[in-house]
């Protein structure tokens, strides 16, 4: 039987393998970063504070800590969606279970829902919306770490941007392209065109493995990334 997920309320982007989870309290959603799993990936729970209903990014292990994220008894946000940010195996390991467990709806971009253990129920393309109870994310279309690879952004109207972006970009770097030079001309542009002219510095990022930062912190080595070749 799982341990009680310990919830700290000092958010700085990091979290610990099967150590506590992190909250971020902003005006109209709260965030909640936990890692899970071998391979240290990143889940992300996001509930709307208006209608306390919840959106989980990333269903990637231990389908029982996640259940302890999100909690119990009459305060428990209601669990709604199911985003997997791409389709690696490491991200959906938990997606069957959790989704079982809550009723809750998946969602996943066409060219990535094939691998998946469950069919999505709704299929999203750049520039679609998927809504946190009366709050909303952004769909952005990310290709080159897998074809239907998407990133989420939640423009906070009263702060900076937040942008969920699974294994395409990383502190320092993008995501894994198998050393295809195609695949990260690809990624790299889209990252460019689609993140990086598209938000503002101040945007923090939150990726699928590891620790957050920001747009302006990453910014300054587009150029070396392209000239390096990953």
């Amino acid at each position: 039987m799982s341990a009680i997920v310990e919830i700290v309320d000092e958010y700085t982007g990091h979290v610990e393998q099967g150590g506590a989870a992190a909250r971020r309290v902003l005006d109209e959603l709260t965030i909640t970063k936990i890692s899970v799993g071998p391979m240290d990936n990143n889940a992300y729970l996001l509930v709307c504070g208006a209608t306390n209903e919840a959106l989980l990014i990333d269903a990637a292990n231990e389908p029982e800590r996640l259940s302890d994220l999100i909690g119990s008894g009459p305060g428990r946000p209601t669990l709604r969606t199911i985003v997997t940010t791409h389709q690696h195996p490491d991200h959906w390991q938990a997606l069957g279970a959790t989704a079982g467990a809550f009723g809750a709806n998946t969602v996943a971009h066409p060219a990535d829902a094939g691998p998946l253990p469950v069919p999505p129920d709704v299929l999203v393309e750049h520039g679609g919306t998927i809504p946190v109870g009366s709050c909303v994310l952004e769909v952005i279309h990310l290709r080159g770490h897998t074809p239907g690879s998407i990133a989420l952004v939640y423009r906070d109207p009263h702060g900076h941007p937040h942008l969920f972006t699974g294994d395409s970009l990383f502190p320092g770097g993008l995501g894994n392209t198998q050393k295809d030079p195609d695949r990260f001309t690809s990624l790299l542009n889209d990252v460019s065109e689609r993140i990086f002219d598209y938000l503002p510095d101040d945007t923090w990022f939150y990726p699928g493995h590891g620790d957050d930062s920001t747009i302006g912190a990453q910014r300054p080595h587009l150029a070396e990334w392209r000239q390096r070749g990953w």
